[in-house]
């Protein structure tokens, strides 16, 4: 995990780098189907999806997940299996982060007038179902483990 800001950074920039590019796609791919246009509507998309994710991780979502897990979830004896700890915040972070992102999406998508309880439901749960498998199986292990390489190169 990250040891400070700069690593924070680091991090949450990969996490949400990866995060986005395929959620992204994912949610194009959903919506209008692959075509001609479907690489360039990512590319354009990307920019603005990757800067609000980034911030809601920083500013809300991370420190947000980490005071509910610490207070609510944690107990001493997850201390001898850190991989509990990791596994718990990023459970609550993708939960957070779905949220705040699928809201996002369909003001994007059909402006603030298209949300409704209706249409967050379906993109919230079509949502989860792939962010919670692709963050604990292949971004998050991903990342770690390039934040594992910086640390040890840092530590020389």
């Amino acid at each position: 995990m990250p040891k400070d800001f700069k690593e924070e950074l680091l991090f949450t920039g990969l996490m949400a780098g990866m995060m986005v590019l395929v959620m992204e796609a994912y949610n194009i791919a959903l919506g209008s189907g692959i075509d001609s246009t479907f690489i360039k509507s990512v590319l354009v998309g990307y920019p603005l999806a990757l800067v609000i994710a980034a911030l809601c991780d920083l500013l809300f979502i991370g420190p947000l997940a980490k005071k509910i897990f610490f207070k609510f979830i944690f107990n001493e004896k997850m201390e001898e299996k850190p991989f509990l700890i990791s596994l718990g915040i990023s459970i609550l972070m993708v939960l957070g982060m779905v949220t705040c992102m699928s809201i996002f999406g369909i003001i994007v998508q059909g402006g603030i007038s298209s949300l409704n309880l209706t249409s967050f439901g379906i993109t919230w749960v079509r949502n989860v179902i792939l962010a919670l498998p692709l963050q604990l199986i292949i971004v998050g292990p991903i990342a770690r483990t390039i934040l594992g390489k910086v640390q040890e190169i840092r530590s020389y």
